[in-house]
């Protein structure tokens, strides 16, 4: 089960990133055709050639009648969910940002307790965050708000705080778990990285050539 809940939260992480890659994408060679058809016009008129300004003038029509307004609105949206549900990732795979000089120079039962303090503290954070967010969706929804472009009801988008928030203190409490049973953290590993381990090694050899 957990490591369907691990496959979905890959998944969902990356197929926003690949979708809101795509959309900008289109948005940007949408806005960019439309300019240049408009340029293509303009040089045609300025130069009397009839037939260019007409194909022009019909491939302007064509792709301003593409809206693509609404593409903006959502590349938030998913970047919003993406990256609420990237930091339940980050705890799981421990590549979250933090400070531990303090924790670094502790050891023995003053480490392995203010390492306790610390998970519980991000535990609590985040279960204060999912009680906020389920309660500000709860209102949104009566409200019966909707985005202004896509039109969507807003309590979807806004979905994704208490959601995001909920699986993170789920990976919080994983991680506290994992921590009072081996006395492991989750940390990331830079030789993990595919190609930096095999960048590195080259550099190595290139320094001994």
């Amino acid at each position: 089960m957990l490591r369907l809940l691990d496959r979905l939260e890959e998944v969902l992480i990356a197929t926003l990133i690949a979708l809101a890659t795509l959309l900008i994408f289109l948005s940007v060679s949408h806005r960019f055709a439309i300019g240049f058809a408009a340029d293509i016009v303009g040089f045609a008129r300025s130069n009397d050639l009839e037939t260019l300004g007409a194909y022009a003038r019909s491939v302007f029509k064509f792709i301003n009648a593409l809206k693509m307004t609404w593409a903006q609105e959502a590349c938030i949206f998913m970047f919003v969910w993406m990256a609420k549900f990237g930091a339940a990732y980050g705890v799981r795979t421990g590549i979250h940002v933090g400070v531990d000089i303090l924790a670094e120079r502790l050891q023995g039962t003053a480490r392995r307790t203010i390492t306790i303090i610390a998970m519980s503290g991000g535990i609590l954070f985040t279960a204060i965050i999912v009680w906020i967010g389920a309660d500000f969706v709860w209102h949104v929804r009566a409200g019966g708000q909707v985005t202004p472009d896509l039109e969507i009801p807003s309590w979807i988008v806004y979905l994704a705080v208490p959601l995001g928030s909920a699986l993170m203190c789920f990976r919080f409490i994983q991680a506290l778990v994992k921590f009072l049973r081996t006395g492991e953290i989750a940390h990331h590993d830079h030789g993990a990285v595919d190609g930096l381990e095999d960048e590195a090694d080259d550099l190595a050899k290139g320094g001994h050539a």
